[in-house]
């Protein structure tokens, strides 16, 4: 059956739902009682010189015959203004503490050619650099988020970036960004002052990083009115030594800590599992893996309610996704894989958790927005094609900005694979900016359509309209020649009688609903 004519056929059967089984799990949301801001930087992505994931991907050149703005390919700056994207994360990633700077301003003739050595060891001729960045994200209507040199870089050098980019003198470097073509600054919404120093950035203990942080930091200064967001390198998995040591020593401008946490299915960096193809046990091993992003962000938000009880901080997820071993016939330094139903329900999982921990996560950046990794998009030359994570980033539109809701659910159900367990649904709730309670569900169950209760304090709903991603088969994905095997469906359900309203989600599906009454 397909999708389209399946979800037409869920929508109608909705209308008919009139009687509510007594073991169904039911959400209640309290609308009277307003939580924290879910930031729309917390649907912020990722770019780094990696891969097909900006040259191809993104950038082209004036020259090339893909059609483009600038440089820019027109498809997919206008797929990135259609998800409103917030906000871009640049240069890296591992590459930032390798990248120079002033490689990648000036005549594009004229810029040094490097090696990349961290991916492919492909060269990097620097055609995108420092004005191509902010001409990407004024394209998409976007924030920048900049990631400074720390690991083979200076501080004078990480200064004199930060003042090219936001400087209004006449001094020599700001007259160099206006020789290049820029008169006007730059606006920096987040900084960030190394990357990984617990690995590629440095293999540095906390200490040491915090030590290094307060040097660089002493020297990063802005125009008033300017000042970007500075973030400091921290840890991962359970490790929250970086978040009490940072929390606890940084002395200079400080405004949040980030966190780096890949879901690999089977947990070995030596074998993470395929991205297509893969059995039912991957699917629920993928999704206890993603599922731990709770417990970890948990741990460290304990230890900056310790040390930071005013909440200055913000706990910044700024690398998190899906990562599957390297597809057959292509390079695997250029992190290129295919992207599935699995992808859009971790990807929705990952949001609900966020909004939860709103009052800390302030800004995530999933890893990566084009061609790399859990990708938006995906292209070959001149093609592109929408992936399943594109099309949940487009249904959660609605939560940038919003206010969260607070909820309980009784009866919840699980979904078990031997003696292991899961919650079989994930939720999240909040007041959108225009007014209206939203509510997201996650079945988690590859195998067992569930029906949802929904009650809503301080609101009596009387019908959900919004739309649903499913498909038939777990690893279901969009190709080049079949670029719709998954596009959200249309979804709507009413009360019937005096009863409350019910939501019916097929197996493996993500759900946004608007409550209205």
């Amino acid at each position: 059956m397909k999708l389209k004519r399946y979800l037409a056929t869920l929508a109608i059967g909705l209308s008919t739902t009139t009687v509510i089984a007594q073991d169904i799990p039911r959400i209640t949301i309290d609308s009277t009682q307003p939580g924290a801001t879910i930031h729309r930087d917390i649907y912020g992505q990722f770019a780094e010189h990696l891969g097909r994931g900006i040259y191809e991907g993104v950038w082209v050149g004036k020259d090339s015959e893909i059609e483009n703005i600038n440089g820019f390919r027109t498809d997919v700056i206008e797929a990135l203004r259609d998800i409103n994207v917030p906000l871009v994360r640049w240069p890296g990633g591992c590459f930032a503490d390798e990248y120079r700077w002033r490689d990648g301003i000036g005549p594009r003739d004229q810029r040094p050619v490097r090696v990349n050595t961290h991916w492919g060891g492909v060269e990097e001729d620097n055609a995108f650099g420092t004005h191509e960045f902010f001409e990407l994200v004024e394209l998409i209507g976007a924030e920048a988020y900049v990631n400074g040199n720390l690991g083979t870089g200076n501080p004078r050098e990480m200064a004199e970036w930060l003042e090219y980019m936001t400087g209004t003198s006449n001094s020599e470097v700001v007259e160099e960004r206006r020789k290049n073509g820029r008169d006007e600054p730059w606006k920096i919404a987040y900084f960030g002052v190394g990357n990984e120093a617990w690995g590629c950035g440095g293999h540095m203990r906390p200490a040491y990083y915090a030590d290094l942080y307060n040097h660089f930091a002493t020297f990063l200064k802005t125009p008033r009115g300017s000042e970007p967001k500075y973030v400091a390198s921290g840890g991962h998995t359970t490790d929250t030594s970086w978040t009490d040591t940072l929390s606890k020593n940084v002395q200079r401008q400080m405004d949040g800590i980030s966190f780096h946490y890949y879901t690999l299915p089977t947990g070995d960096w030596d074998d993470k599992g395929e991205s297509t193809g893969f059995a039912e046990s991957e699917w629920f091993a993928t999704l206890r893996q993603t599922l731990r992003i709770d417990e970890f962000i948990r741990l460290n938000k304990k230890v900056l309610d310790k040390n930071d009880p005013e909440k200055k901080l913000g706990f910044y997820v700024d690398e998190w996704g899906t990562w599957y071993n390297p597809e057959e016939g292509r390079d695997p330094g250029f992190l290129y894989q295919q992207n599935t139903l699995r992808d859009a329900v971790v990807a929705a999982s990952n949001f609900n958790v966020f909004h939860e921990h709103a009052d800390r996560v302030h800004m995530t950046n999933i890893a990566q927005m084009v061609n790399v990794l859990q990708a938006m998009i995906l292209t070959d030359k001149e093609k592109m094609v929408l992936t399943p994570t594109y099309h949940v980033y487009d249904l959660y539109q609605v939560f940038q900005d919003a206010t969260a809701l607070p909820f309980e659910i009784e009866n919840p159900s699980s979904y078990r694979m031997g003696d292991q367990s899961l919650p079989g649904i994930s939720a999240s709730a909040a007041r959108g900016k225009d007014g209206q309670v939203y509510l997201s569900l996650v079945n988690l169950d590859p195998n067992r359509p569930q029906t949802v209760a929904v009650d809503v304090k301080g609101l009596e709903v009387t019908a959900a309209s919004g739309r649903l991603i499913t498909a038939s088969t777990m690893d279901a994905h969009n190709t080049f020649s079949a670029p719709e095997q998954i596009v959200p469906g249309k979804y709507n359900a009413e009360v019937q009688g005096s009863g409350a309203l019910q939501l019916e989600m097929p197996a493996k599906s993500v759900l946004v609903v608007a409550l209205k009454d």
